[in-house]
């Protein structure tokens, strides 16, 4: 069979196409927007190549229009977790044996048919499903997903690649092998390419994969498992099942074969996860890989010598694109009193103008939260700071969920630093502000340190060159994901590796080499050519 040391295509970040007016790409996403929603879908679980079907049917509906029927999904039970992984086993030896460039072929076709005849599909079902605009959606379902395609099929080479040296008559090598077992996916519903690339990644390395998604997100998962069975993923290598988290749960970490999760999600969920797979721990055959990006807080600090203007783009655009819904969003700001006045009025005067809505109009650069729960959490939230001493809500604050669950973009000044509004997540267009004293910057950044649990997102504003450098080491432990002069949100594949550490996660950076090693098991080969044919040493000779 003929054999090469093959180099794989030099990846590239897909260009983001802009919907303006007139544009073909606007044309095409407004024929697919109207033709997905005039269809009622039934969708299935997916094991062993196979679409699976219940008796237990869910409907889906847009966040944003809560009358529209989009159509059902099969809910799945004990029995269908089992059967992912039996089906996720069974695959294992074949898939893992497939020399790597093929494995790479399938990922960069998937790639390349997403940045084509999948983009409006999985675009047009983002924005539908999840209540995302048309730019979010392009920069998330379609550039993000096919970034991490190329790129991670690049960085597999890579390793891949990466050797020990060898002296004379022997030679070592190391093999870069799937782990034993199979791979569990556990998938939010804010990024689609996140649910795309959590799966995809440790399968890319050899492994099989067991996917969990979202509710919220199934709408488009059923998009991503059609593109990757038509890219030629094998039957059995990634299994999408429906189920609740504890059913699912209950099946995997109790099962011998578990080898590794790939989570994002919350930081509450991850350490129950953590602490089940402790506790559990003598039952599986090798010690599972624990991969998650978690919860954040995050934070935007301004010097007083900010450029005012950038800073109030920076937030607005942190804090309310995709309603807040990003782990990275901006949901804290530490201004000085210096600036606040003008920082006031020029982000009252932009926030104002926000139009909000559903995301079928392209116009609307802000549409409604994800769904029933998380509306009235944020609700709850809001209600306290307008009764609380230690807060103030000074733009926005109203919501209603008669059509869709839409909240305004909230402003809450907080008079206490350590104000509840500015430790928790909310997951939601709530940004908290402390104005802080000029002369007590020290104390404002020991309390920004101190003040949460998480450690994924910070950016800071500052002309003043010493101040950037000083900001930076002083902030050093807070974000994993650290800006300057630029919003916390946005990580771009091959560009910015994205993740965080402290609550936020195992910063295991997605995005880059380092969360693909996590997916292999190294085996180190010696060779000799001249084994020795006595089993003294020179030492051992007389004087």
């Amino acid at each position: 069979m003929p054999k090469g040391i093959f180099k794989v295509p030099i990846a590239r970040n897909e260009p983001v196409k802009s919907y303006a007016p007139g544009s073909p790409e606007r044309a095409e996403l407004k024929k697919e927007i109207e033709r997905m929603r005039s269809e009622v879908v039934d969708i299935p679980m997916f094991i062993d190549g196979k679409e699976v079907r219940t008796d237990n049917t869910v409907s889906m509906h847009p966040p944003h229009d809560r009358k529209h029927l989009l159509g059902h999904f099969h809910r799945g039970d004990a029995s269908h977790v089992q059967m992912a992984i039996e089906a996720a086993l069974k695959a294992r030896k074949k898939w893992a044996a497939m020399t790597w460039e093929h494995r790479a072929s399938i990922f960069l076709k998937a790639a390349e048919l997403l940045a084509g005849p999948y983009r409006m599909k999985l675009n047009a079902a983002t924005m539908i499903g999840q209540s995302k605009n048309v730019f979010q959606a392009e920069i998330d379902s379609a550039a993000e997903l096919v970034d991490f395609f190329r790129y991670n099929v690049q960085y597999m080479m890579e390793i891949y690649a990466q050797q020990p040296s060898s002296p004379v008559s022997i030679w070592d090598r190391v093999e870069y092998r799937p782990l034993e077992g199979f791979v569990f996916a556990l998938t939010p519903f804010n990024f689609t390419s996140i649910a795309g690339n959590l799966p995809t990644s440790p399968a890319l390395m050899g492994n099989t994969v067991v996917w969990k998604c979202s509710n919220t997100q199934i709408y488009s998962a059923k998009v991503i498992m059609d593109l990757l069975r038509h890219a030629g993923l094998p039957d059995g290598v990634i299994n999408l099942v429906f189920v609740s988290g504890p059913v699912a749960g209950n099946e995997i970490f109790n099962h011998k074969d578990f080898a590794g999760i790939h989570f994002t999600g919350s930081t509450e969920v991850f350490q129950n996860i953590w602490k089940t797979i402790g506790e559990n721990i003598h039952k599986y055959k090798s010690y599972p890989r624990i991969v998650g990006e978690t919860g954040g807080k995050d934070y935007v600090f301004a010097h007083p010598t900010a450029n005012v203007d950038h800073l109030v783009i920076a937030l607005l655009r942190g804090a309310y694109e995709y309603q807040g819904q990003k782990c990275s969003a901006a949901s804290r700001a530490y201004i000085p009193k210096s600036m606040w006045n003008e920082f006031m009025e020029k982000f009252e005067g932009m926030v104002k103008g926000i139009k909000m809505g559903p995301p079928e109009d392209l116009s609307n650069f802000y549409n409604a939260v994800i769904d029933e729960a998380s509306f009235d959490k944020l609700a709850k939230y809001i209600d306290n700071a307008k009764k609380d001493k230690d807060a103030e809500v000074i733009i926005g604050g109203g919501y209603d969920k008669s059509e869709g669950f839409f909240i305004e973009p909230t402003v809450i000044l907080a008079k206490d630093p350590h104000y509840v509004t500015m430790e928790e997540e909310l997951f939601g267009p709530v940004l908290t502000i402390y104005v802080y004293e000029d002369d007590k910057m020290e104390e404002a950044l020991d309390t920004l340190d101190n003040t949460s649990i998480y450690a994924l997102t910070g950016a800071i504003f500052a002309r003043d060159r010493y101040a950037i450098e000083y900001l930076s080491k002083r902030l050093v432990d807070t974000a994993g994901n650290f800006y300057i002069n630029d919003k916390p949100t946005g990580a771009v594949v091959g560009q910015q590796p994205f993740g965080g550490a402290r609550g936020s996660g195992t910063n295991d950076k997605a995005g880059s080499q380092l969360n693909l090693i996590r997916w292999v098991s190294a085996r180190t080969i010696k060779e000799e050519f001249v084994p020795p044919e006595d089993y003294r040493y020179p030492f051992m000779e007389e004087e």
